[in-house]
Formats: structure tokens, C-alpha cells, sequence
């Protein structure tokens, strides 16, 4: 497998040389002074404000399972204190006061802490990917998604260098209040994808990291309808569903131009259409979606031919479902 092409970008490129060994920071590159600094993937304040001990599990990509605890990225200490941790202390106080604080923060700062979160994965996923196989070469990964992984990694680097979006958001990020206000912390990731849903006291947030919006924008008409309304457990499962399904559905892979300008680092999205006729989404399958919907209602023991029953109206949990045109 070929490394990815160096980009003249003036930012740090973690997979031109595949540093996923712990040797040096995750988002700068930077190496450590004296020892490696590693930094919790899911921090203390998470875990204490969702109630959990840092014992539960999850199983990774090659089937190990690892406690909450063990999972750590490498931070350069002065990045980690001057950027990282201001960041962590404004999602901490937000999420602490619930949906209202959530839903007023920037975007751009869930999209860095979400990006700090799905990215960390990634490195972990690499790291056990590399020790196993020794080198880069070993691999079994598209150039499409390491251009992908680089591109949210370089994005992120507006954290702590000069960075900025001309007139576009790489991402798409919906904010829900939920009527339980003592909702129980999880989340979800498709790595593939970059699309990411979690859901704590009263509220849920739904991320797609690199589609330009169009997520969102496809499923204008649903979050219209929900906007200002808290949402049952199960609608907001739906509308989680309804995101992994259309991100899968995406056929196109973001492009950008980087341009270093007087130490400032400008990107600009390519245009998604491009010399492409065909429309950003694959069609939508009622059938499809009713398979992904039964995953993310498993709580509820719904199942698929409950769920399409009438093969044209999927069941919904919402009155106008506003659903995508399937074909």
C-alpha cells in the first residue's frame, strides 16, 4: 500500500510517515520532551458526569475489548494545557447545565471535541493495526479513507494553529433536547463514515465530520419539524438512524485546497458535484433503512417486519416522519 501523498499544506501529517506509535503528539506531531504524555479518550469529567467507573467495555475493529480507562492518546503537554484543556473544560461546563448550554455552544467547538473523540479511535484502531503488522505497508486500508482521517486531523489543527474555513462547515451537527432529562450516557461511532451520535441527561447531539453539511441539509425537513421539541428515546434512535444511513448513502469523497497564507492556513471545499451527474446520495431503500433502524431500536425489540410492514410508510415514532424519497 502506497503512503499518502505529501500535501503542501505547512500542517502536520500523521500519515505520511503512519505515526501511530505513541512517539509523538496525535494532532501536532510534536515530540515529548521527556516522556509521553497520554491523555484519557474519554476524560474524567465524562465519565463522572454519565456515573460510570471507567471499567465498562468496548470491543474494537480487531475484536480486542478494552476497558474506558485504558484508552489514551499522545499529547504534547504544552498543546494539551494551553489548547486541549480549555476546550474540555467548555464542553465539560456545557454539558454539566444540559441542552440549553450544549445547544449554544459553536459548532466549531463540538466539532473539534467530537473530532479530539472519533480521531482518538482512529489512532487506537491504527496503532493495533501497525503493531500487528508491523509496517505501514502491511495495511489493509483505502487511499480514500486515509485522505479522510488526514483531512480531519488537519482540520482540527485549528486548535492550536491559525486555521481557517472559507465559507463552508466540513461537517454536519445537530443538537436535540430529549423529555428524559436523566437519559443514560452512550454513544455510537461508524469510523468509516466519521459519524458519531451520543445522547446524556436531556439532550443528544449527531455528528457527520466530513460531509460539508450535506447530511444535514438531506435531512432538513425532519430537523425543521423537531427544532424547539424534546424528543422520546426512540425518536431520537430514529433520527440517529436516518444519519448513519444517508452518511453510508454519501457517495462522494470531500476534496479541499490548503493554502498557507502569511501563517495562516486557508481550506476550501472542492465542489462536491464535480464532473459527477449522479446526486450526492445513493437512493434510498426502505428496506435498507429498516434494517439499520431495528440495530438502533434493539431496546425496544422492534424488528424488521414490524418496521416495513408497509413496505412505502416504514414505522416512525415521528407524526410527519418526512422521510427521503425511496426508490
Amino acid at each position: 500500500m502506497a503512503n499518502i501523498a505529501v500535501m503542501n499544506t505547512g500542517l502536520y501529517n500523521p500519515f505520511q510517515n503512519f505515526d501511530f506509535l505513541y512517539k509523538t503528539c496525535f494532532l501536532s506531531g510534536k515530540t515529548f520532551n521527556s516522556q509521553v504524555i497520554q491523555v484519557p479518550l474519554l476524560p474524567k469529567w465524562l465519565l463522572a458526569q454519565a456515573g460510570l467507573s471507567g471499567e465498562e467495555q468496548i470491543q474494537f475493529l480487531d475484536e480486542s475489548i478494552r476497558s474506558y480507562n485504558t484508552l489514551v492518546i499522545p499529547v504534547n503537554s504544552e498543546v494539551n494545557e494551553q489548547f486541549l484543556n480549555p476546550l474540555e473544560a467548555k464542553i465539560e461546563a456545557a454539558f454539566a447545565k444540559g441542552y440549553d448550554a450544549v445547544a449554544a455552544l459553536p459548532e466549531l467547538d463540538l466539532f473539534n471535541w467530537i473530532g479530539k473523540f472519533l480521531y482518538g479511535f482512529v489512532y487506537i484502531e491504527m496503532h493495533s493495526a501497525l503493531r500487528k503488522e508491523m509496517t505501514a505497508d502491511g495495511l489493509n486500508m483505502s487511499q480514500s479513507l486515509m485522505m479522510k482521517f488526514a483531512n480531519l486531523n488537519f482540520m482540527m489543527q485549528n486548535l492550536y494553529t491559525s486555521l481557517e474555513f472559507e465559507d463552508f462547515s466540513p461537517w454536519s451537527i445537530t443538537v436535540v433536547k430529549l423529555q428524559d432529562g436523566e437519559t443514560p450516557f452512550s454513544f455510537r461511532d461508524e469510523i468509516n463514515t466519521l459519524t458519531f451520535s451520543l445522547k446524556i441527561k436531556d439532550f443528544g447531539i449527531i455528528a457527520c465530520l466530513q460531509d460539508n453539511g450535506t447530511n444535514k441539509r438531506y435531512h432538513q425537513d425532519i430537523i425543521n419539524e423537531v427544532k424547539g421539541k424534546a424528543l422520546t428515546a426512540e425518536q431520537f434512535e430514529e433520527l440517529c438512524a436516518r444519519f448513519y444511513y444517508s452518511a453510508y448513502l454519501f457517495n462522494r469523497l470531500p476534496e479541499y485546497t490548503f493554502m498557507p497564507v502569511e501563517g495562516t492556513t486557508y481550506i476550501e471545499a472542492m465542489p462536491l458535484r464535480g464532473n459527477m451527474t449522479k446526486p450526492l446520495f445513493d437512493v434510498w431503500q426502505n428496506k435498507i433503512y429498516a434494517q439499520v433502524l431495528e440495530n438502533f431500536w434493539k431496546p425496544w425489540g422492534y424488528v424488521v417486519f414490524e418496521i416495513i410492514k408497509n413496505p412505502d410508510e416504514p414505522m416512525s415514532f415521528f407524526e410527519k416522519p418526512y422521510l427521503p424519497t425511496a426508490g
